[in-house]
């Protein structure tokens, strides 16, 4: 398999085909994160891409039952050009069952509610969202790019074509100074943009980012463990999707947790008070990761 740089991909998506029909992230500037730095964006060319499905088809064939199109925000891609990679996947997988991608709430909105039902019905059955943050201020600090306004918006419309959602908060983005507002208004807008999917990742303060120079002169403080355990605990208390499978399950977490929600508040808030309490270990500092 053809792949620039380093491979990231949802926890989910483990066991699925990767292809990389896009090289980088056209947005790349979120202060936080330093996956796509090292890559100018651009879209593969389509040739590569089919080649690439062809290739895998020939190798794996009815292995294959799920695929994730990489990288950053693949939905980005002009419809015909994602349209000639379903029907490939399709005709090369014939257990397909899911196909997905990250998205940004910016490439849900310029796609017309036409085009986003023929990818529905092409395929793309599943899109990654990471608001990271519901609080508005939150979000121009770490310059997401897009409110929690659009993020709404780009959730009605894609769930208006059919497609689910699965949506990611990113504990610790509001700093200490915001840590309530940002864990009450995430647990806001995960209720509003109502997923089929929730998860939380832990924020990590990556050496060579912007958001590292913020906290090297003093203006950015990650929140300690104690107090992102508690932004957790306001999340899930908080947040009241119709019913959502929650996972806190990536390696950036230091504390791996799962149920449906609302159903399953009640045991997650316990599990995290008895962390809180210490009589539930966290996972080991070594044993973290991105």
């Amino acid at each position: 398999m053809r792949y620039e740089g380093k491979l990231y991909r949802p926890p989910s998506e483990a066991d699925a085909y990767i292809l990389q029909a896009t090289v980088g992230c056209s947005w790349n500037r979120c202060v936080y994160c330093d996956m796509y730095r090292e890559k100018s964006f651009r879209v593969r060319e389509l040739a590569e891409s089919l080649a690439d499905v062809e290739a895998a088809g020939r190798r794996f064939g009815a292995q294959v039952d799920k695929v994730f199109v990489a990288d950053g925000d693949a939905l980005v891609m002009p419809v015909g050009h994602w349209e000639a990679i379903l029907g490939a996947c399709r005709a090369a997988f014939p257990a397909l069952r899911r196909v997905s991608c990250y998205a940004m709430a910016r490439n849900v909105l310029e796609k017309t509610d036409e085009e986003l039902a023929r990818l529905r019905a092409a395929g793309l059955s599943l899109l990654y969202i990471g608001p990271e943050s519901g609080d508005d201020v939150t979000l121009r600090r770490i310059a997401k790019g897009q409110d929690r306004a659009d993020h709404v918006a780009a959730a009605r419309k894609a769930k208006g074509a059919g497609m689910a959602l699965s949506v990611i908060f990113l504990l610790g983005a509001g700093g200490v100074e915001r840590s309530d507002e940002h864990a009450r208004e995430s647990a806001r807008l995960a209720s509003e943009m109502d997923p089929e999917f929730l998860s939380a990742l832990t924020l990590t303060v990556v050496p060579g980012t912007p958001l590292a120079t913020l906290a090297g002169r003093g203006r950015f403080e990650l929140p300690a463990v104690p107090s992102l355990l508690r932004e957790l605990r306001a999340f899930v208390s908080e947040a009241a999707p119709s019913d959502a499978l929650f996972r806190t399950n990536h390696a950036s977490n230091h504390l791996p947790l799962g149920g449906r929600l609302p159903r399953d508040r009640a045991r997650i808030v316990a599990t995290l008070d008895a962390a809180l309490e210490g009589r539930i270990a966290l996972r080991e500092e070594g044993d973290r990761g991105l």
